[in-house]
């Protein structure tokens, strides 16, 4: 399984994603799952996969055969598509088009072929984008009332997203509100784990301005996960 969360606000985005996959208790392994495409001043474009590896990874290589390829159109490629609209569609298509190849395979076995992703970026000219495509090719975006977008186990780090998230909170906070998230996820299960992919976008930007791997022995989140541990628990202590 795994976590990934997307956030959209004014100042920018904040993503982040886990590198844990597993076929089995015996069968864990780390995978990233979180792929930049970046064309700074011009564009920057971010993807996050969660469910069925071999989709998500087929899904991956094609678009990127679509990108390398200098015939395919901006129907095809991500990196010439005119915009972020766009740029969901032309995944969602492959998204669509690889699970039902792969699905007709696995079906057979009794195997899932699942898999969604999370699309984030901006073109130059055009507003920070957040979407969230389906295995079918569907796709749901962000808007002010709901700023952030989960794929995989979601459900342990939504309640922080829910309480402190706005489209106008600093990317600072974001960026601590998205690992808090993550951290609680990482507590209450074991099919989500480290390393870490973090990246962030300011607005406008069209580049990457901050991305980095946090690894299991990082002193920084440690620090922050033992305070919010500490936090909820003078919190918890305070309540009559």
């Amino acid at each position: 399984m795994t976590y990934c969360v997307g956030l959209l606000l004014k100042a920018g985005l904040v993503l982040l994603s886990d590198t844990r996959t597993n076929a089995g208790l015996d069968n864990i392994s780390t995978y990233r799952k979180m792929f930049v495409f970046e064309e700074p001043g011009e564009r920057v474009i971010v993807m996050m996969t969660a469910g069925n590896l071999s989709v998500t990874q087929t899904t991956l290589a094609r678009l990127q055969e679509a990108i390398d390829d200098p015939e395919d159109t901006e129907h095809r490629s991500i990196m010439r598509a005119e915009n972020m609209l766009d740029v969901a569609m032309i995944v969602g298509d492959m998204l669509s088009t690889v699970t039902a190849e792969t699905r007709t395979r696995m079906d057979r076995m009794a195997q899932a072929a699942n898999a969604s992703m999370i699309v984030a970026g901006q073109r130059r000219g055009g507003k920070m984008r957040l979407f969230l495509v389906y295995p079918e090719g569907n796709f749901i975006e962000a808007t002010e009332d709901t700023p952030y977008l989960q794929i995989g186990e979601h459900k342990y780090g939504k309640p922080i997203l829910d309480r402190v998230i706005t489209v106008d909170t600093p990317l600072a906070d974001a960026r601590k509100a998205a690992i808090l998230s993550m951290d609680s996820t990482l507590r209450s299960n074991l099919s989500v784990g480290m390393p870490l992919d973090l990246v962030v976008i300011e607005t406008d930007a069209l580049r990457i301005t901050e991305q980095r791997r946090i690894e299991a022995n990082d002193e920084d989140f440690a620090a922050m996960s033992a305070a919010w541990s500490q936090a909820l628990r003078d919190a918890f202590a305070q309540i009559d």
